[in-house]
């Protein structure tokens, strides 16, 4: 019994027995050292103290973190840990190992991480009093350092070159990599963006630190540091500085410091007394941007707080909460997603004594609305939700009414924003909100708010019942009092008044732009938001062309009713503020081919649309490409390939054939087709003018992209989208698919048919010739 006794306190103490043996007196690590997971166990220390390297027990039971912490301070700061932070369990070890650096690995023995170190013959490991954990090789050369890997967080003495990053964890327990990130592009601007956490897909910038320097090269962004005095600047290449925070603006000998890219998306710097006489935390010194809440918009993401969260602002930093009627989906993440309690059906049907509202004030949720009334009142803004089983939420301000899908995306509470916020309920399954207006402490209630499976398909199922009852009404109106019209149109579309378009326009009062040979004004018919234009040509029908909803012929009044699309055009998209993030734009793309290659191959009269350009794309709710505008277009008969005719379309997108005594074809439009897919890559104009003291230079895109692509330099046409430049195969592929396009022999460009198949990956890419082998002339 004795024997057993001693075989089991001899396993319980031998792990710390190995650690006792392994450092040296230089605080050095030797090679074949390792740390074994166990509660209480003994980290390998910095010098000083300051800092410990080894496995760290995060809250949940027999759950650890290979990390590096600040040891003497009772708060878990961890200010490194291996990339997506895998948590292992108890008995995990960390080794030293010769060739390979650390090595992490479970109590089976599985590999679970590396830090590499090439092969090489290493002599030690050393943790550093700056933070840093650094590997030496044989020579005394650095092998690998924990600097050079940064997680969430930089120490000062840590430089950040071009092209590295921090990004965020998930959560204070969840060391995922999470939302947000902060990184020196290339071109040296230091910008904060959002990232998707499933596909790592990047967008959003909300910062911009504004330190590239097109004119001057040398005066761009070089290096982030955080000097030891805790000093934080960017280096410019000139030597100059961009100040981030004061200089000396504490005494580093008093104070830990560090940076860190929290969760919430905010990069904020925090201080920390040394040598505590009480209780003492983390302080803020400096945080950027200031506003997060309001700073994170658009419509890709969920903003600084999950889906359906609400974010307020807690001095710098976001505050997230819940509404009520909804709870965490990971109760440990209160930055991240809130699910609706309840999931009900349309099969339930809607009434007043089955359902109402929770009323919320200064709350919006402003990128998820699908539907807009105006003028209205607050009654039928709640009555038009009401009676909308899709409906969520309905937000009211200003006459005006925003019906709201599921899930909601950067929710805001600010006492500036004087809105009403009605969040249907049940009504018997829930108790009445207390003042509050988020649920206490989160805790799950019986759901209030009603889910919407799929936005954009019920989108156009809602959409299309509306249609079909305006369009009844309106044709049992017409038949009822029709009248003679010696310019009648063979269509089953039904046929307004003159009048009837008047009203729905408010007296073509809200102008939207300008098409070929008319206006676009907007306006609604019932509920149904549609657009007008005068004499254009609308005989098609697809997914990707915008909708002809009906027409007028009252007397010399032709107007064409078209559908609404409430993202705009692809130009406001596209040359806005914010790049449009890579899969979208690529997404748009294949939907304007699939648009083309109908009105060339599929219609039963064959189109050439003469003007494809991004003020004639639309986008719908859901982002998809519509092509409209066809004012210019030429039809030609079934047994026509091509035609003749006059100068048509806009400049910059125009084939050299319209300068020429050549027949007209569809292949015009691969021509316009391809100069704006390069547009839709770069997020550039096609022809852009450059004022100089002389002269203006005029830059033209085509040109452009193929000195580019033959000097292999994909990565300045892009301006460094990262993300554009990760997925470089495909890349690559939509540049040579450009290019074919724009070949100034009609025949050598592809059909559209073949253009989609090239896109989509169905056949090889070949290397594109030189698109214009001879000058041509423009006047």
């Amino acid at each position: 019994m004795a024997r057993v006794l001693y075989l089991i306190l001899s396993t319980i103490f031998l792990p710390f027995s190995i650690v006792a043996q392994q450092i040296n007196g230089n605080g050095s690590i030797p090679v074949g050292a390792s740390l074994i997971a166990t509660y209480n166990g003994t980290p390998w220390l910095s010098p000083s103290g300051d800092f410990a390297f080894g496995f760290k027990q995060i809250q949940q039971k027999d759950s650890f973190l290979l990390s590096i912490w600040y040891d003497k301070i009772p708060e878990n700061t961890e200010v490194w840990y291996p990339k997506d932070g895998p948590m292992v369990p108890r008995g995990s070890k960390v080794e030293l190992t010769n060739g390979r650096g650390l090595v992490l690995s479970d109590p089976q023995g599985k590999e679970i991480w590396t830090s590499g170190s090439n092969n090489s013959e290493l002599a030690y490991g050393f943790m550093n009093d700056t933070g840093n954990f650094v590997i030496v090789d044989s020579i005394s050369r650095k092998i690998w350092e924990s600097f050079r890997f940064p997680t969430d967080t930089i120490l000062p003495t840590q430089v950040m070159e071009r092209a590295e990053e921090i990004n965020s964890k998930i959560s204070e327990t969840n060391f995922s990599t999470g939302r947000f990130q902060l990184r020196l592009l290339k071109d040296g601007n230091l910008i904060l963006r959002k990232r998707d956490i499933p596909s790592g897909i990047l967008y959003n910038v909300y910062y911009r630190s504004g330190t590239r320097d097109d004119s001057n090269a040398t005066n761009s962004g070089l290096q982030v540091i955080f000097d030891e005095t805790g000093y934080m600047y960017i280096l410019r290449r000139s030597g100059q500085i961009f100040e981030l925070n004061q200089k000396d603006a504490l005494p580093s000998k008093l104070y830990y410091q560090r940076a860190t890219l929290d969760s919430d998306g905010v990069f904020t710097q925090y201080f920390h007394l040394k040598n505590p006489t009480g209780n003492t935390s983390w302080e803020v010194l400096w945080s950027l941007p200031k506003n997060i809440c309001n700073r994170i918009d658009g419509t890709d993401g969920s903003g600084a707080c999950g889906l359906n969260n609400v974010c307020s602002l807690d001095v710098n930093l976001a505050n997230c909460e819940c509404p009520q009627g909804f709870s965490l989906l990971d109760p440990n993440d209160p930055n991240g997603d809130c699910k609706p309690d309840f999931t009900p059906t349309c099969d339930e049907g809607y009434d007043r004594e089955r359902f109402g509202f929770i009323e919320l004030t200064n709350i919006d949720w402003p990128e998820s609305d699908y539907v807009r009334v105006q003028p209205t009142t607050e009654e039928n803004c709640k009555t038009f939700c009401l009676q909308d089983c899709f409906c969520a939420v309905a937000i009211y301000r200003d006459k005006q009414c925003w019906k709201k899908k599921l899930p909601l995306s950067n929710g805001k509470k600010d006492p500036s924003l004087v809105v009403k916020a009605f969040l249907k309920s049940r009504k018997g399954d829930f108790y009445q909100p207390p003042p509050s207006v988020f649920s206490p402490k989160h805790k799950s209630q019986r759901s209030l708010i009603v889910m919407i499976l799929s936005a954009c398909v019920l989108v156009i199922f809602l959409s299309n019942g509306v249609i079909c009852m305006v369009f009844f009404r309106i044709y049992k109106r017409t038949t009822k009092n029709h009248y003679p019209s010696n310019k009648s149109v063979d269509t089953n579309l039904p046929c307004f008044t003159y009048q009837e378009l008047v009203e729905a326009t408010n007296g073509f009062k809200d102008e939207l732009g300008k098409g070929a040979f008319g206006i676009v004004y907007k306006g609604v018919i019932g509920e149904t938001t549609v657009a007008t234009e005068v004499n254009a040509i609308a005989k098609t029908h697809h997914k990707n062309l915008v909708q002809l909803l009906g027409f007028c012929d009252d007397g010399d009044q032709r107007l064409l009713v078209y559908e609404y699309m409430s993202n705009g055009t692809l130009a406001g998209f596209l040359f806005g503020d914010m790049r449009p993030s890579w899969k979208l734009r690529s997404d748009v793309i294949v939907g304007i081919a699939k648009g083309l290659a109908y009105l060339h191959e599929e219609c039963s009269t064959q189109v050439i649309h003469c003007d494809i350009k991004p003020q004639n794309i639309l986008l719908d709710d859901c982002y998809n490409a519509k092509i409209s505008d066809f004012g210019l277009a030429k039809l030609l008969m079934m047994d026509q390939s091509r035609t003749s005719t006059g100068i048509r379309g806009t400049k910059g997108y125009v084939a050299p054939e319209w300068f020429r005594s050549t027949p007209i074809t569809v292949k015009v439009d691969v021509y316009s087709f391809g100069v704006l897919l390069l547009e839709m890559i770069s997020c550039r104009k096609s022809v852009v003018i450059n004022e100089s003291d002389s002269k203006d230079v005029v830059v033209v895109l085509t040109d452009w992209a193929w000195d580019c692509y033959q000097e292999g330099r994909l990565e300045v046409f892009l301006e460094n989208d990262l993300e554009a430049l990760d997925d470089y195969k495909r890349l690559t592929m939509f540049v040579k698919v450009g290019l074919w396009c724009v070949q100034e022999n009609p025949s050598m460009r592809p059909t559209m048919r073949k253009v989609i198949q090239m896109l989509e990956g169905v056949v090889e890419v070949n290397e594109p010739q030189c698109p214009f082998p001879f000058s041509v002339t423009y006047n």
